[in-house]
């Protein structure tokens, strides 16, 4: 071997170790930047709005709650806009959603801001702001509660198949896949329903200062558009962002120059993470969503809302 094709292998070599070396550096500053980012490191201090968005069906979500509530605590947080996009979810998640805001409410300023569809849960949680705003055309109301569940005797009875339920008493297994609702358990399963119906009358009435006789009127079920809300006092005007940072301003001194700062509940790695998830699993999670809500429940959600779009 001449010394010209040893001199190549090394060199040769030497770029190769100069290569994966430099791969593990750059790796390493992506990593510690991620970190950084994620425990909140990179984050800027000063005085600022705090935006925290409340989008798809509302489940039990301890990060976002814990968000809402940090809000509350953080002094350099001058007001909370709480960006709903919503219809609804669960009865619990939307009722712990609903306190988190009033704790935020009672100690700063805190303004929810409508997209396309703030309905039920989504408009309970909304009414937790002291100041709600609007589109002409977001989609609203749905104050009511539902439980629904799925039935397959007839089914089973067709091709041979039974099912057996020892309980420990005679509600137990209401409601069940297996047999129709008894009248016992129809009976109890409306008080529970509409116990919680009561509840959501009773949070939208403080929410929006209403007598509950005359909140009660309105929440037959049915959705409103903004224009309609704003005339029946389920909100407070019709805007955008921009309205609420000039309402501020205005109501609570708090100057359009303060910068508004996203609180995110993902950090960057878990977004990078979930965003690919999300284009591999994404359809398949929410089609099976899509057809959980028709079997959980209580719900407190609009049911015309297609969350596959």
């Amino acid at each position: 071997m001449t010394l010209e094709t040893d001199l190549l292998i090394d060199r040769r070599r030497l770029k190769r170790r100069l290569f994966v070396w430099r791969v593990i550096a750059v790796a390493a500053v992506i990593a510690c930047t991620v970190l950084a980012v994620g425990i909140g490191g990179l984050k800027p201090s000063g005085a600022h709005i705090a935006r925290i968005r409340i989008v798809g069906v509302i489940g039990e979500d301890r990060k976002l709650v814990d968000l809402i509530r940090a809000v509350a605590k953080d002094t350099s947080a001058k007001a909370l806009l709480l960006i709903i996009n919503s219809p609804g979810g669960t009865v619990g998640g939307s009722e712990v959603l609903y306190y988190a805001i009033r704790e935020v409410a009672e100690k700063k300023p805190v303004v929810a801001i409508m997209g396309s569809v703030a309905a039920s849960g989504g408009y309970m949680a909304a009414v937790a702001a002291p100041r709600i705003y609007a589109r002409e055309s977001t989609v609203t109301g749905s104050i009511g509660v539902l439980m629904q569940s799925i039935e397959f005797s007839e089914l089973l009875g067709k091709i041979g198949v039974s099912a057996e339920t020892l309980t420990s008493g005679p509600l137990k297994d209401q409601p069940s896949e297996f047999h129709r609702l008894s009248d016992s358990g129809r009976t109890v399963l409306r008080g529970l329903v509409m116990d919680l119906y009561d509840q959501f009358i009773e949070k939208v009435a403080v929410g929006r200062n209403m007598e509950p006789g005359y909140v009660r009127e309105l929440a037959d079920g049915r959705v409103y558009s903004g224009r309609q809300a704003l005339k029946l006092k389920l909100i407070d005007a019709i805007g955008g962002e921009s309205d609420a940072r000039t309402w501020l301003a205005i109501a609570k001194d708090i100057p359009e120059t303060v910068e508004v700062r996203e609180i995110e509940k993902l950090n960057a790695w878990e977004r990078l993470v979930g965003e690919a998830a999300d284009g591999v699993f994404g359809g398949v999670l929410k089609s099976l969503l899509s057809q959980r809500l028709n079997l959980d429940g209580p719900m407190a959600i609009w049911q015309s809302f297609d969350i596959k779009q």
